[in-house]
């Protein structure tokens, strides 16, 4: 008679540098997709004015990759320690989304500016966070 243990697998480097990967590859594609929605906006006449001052267009990949890896860190922080990383990193990163929200709803902007602003903010998310949730352990 033969018993079959279940183990689980320590999370090795490997998975830490395939997580930092697929989070990078993230980072860069949601940096491209951000300032394009951005050029879009614009092109379809949505000002990119706060108070006044225009946002450049490739200010939006700066911000999209500096957060996004913000984001990387977080889930490699999680990764190490907490039982449920990728449940406390989607829902972490919900609620920060939801936040990300709070300052382009209060900021001195036409309507379809904030409105264009947040979805920036949303496309990142949609694409960073499952991408980088798709590498954590259940």
């Amino acid at each position: 008679m033969s018993a079959t243990y279940a183990t689980t697998a320590p999370r090795t480097s490997a998975s830490i540098g395939s997580l930092v990967g697929t989070g990078l590859a993230a980072t860069v594609l949601a940096s491209v997709a951000t300032p394009v929605v951005a050029a879009a906006g614009l092109a379809a006449g949505i000002s990119l004015d706060i108070a006044g001052a225009p946002i450049p267009v490739p200010g939006f990949a700066t911000l999209t990759a500096v957060f996004s890896l913000v984001g990387v860190v977080l889930a490699v922080v999680l990764s190490r320690t907490v039982r449920r990383p990728r449940t406390v990193f989607v829902r972490t990163t919900v609620v920060l989304t939801v936040l990300s929200l709070v300052p382009d709803v209060i900021v001195d902007a036409a309507p379809a500016t904030k409105a264009l602003l947040m979805l920036t903010h949303l496309v990142a998310a949609a694409i960073v966070v499952p991408m980088v949730a798709r590498r954590l352990a259940a």
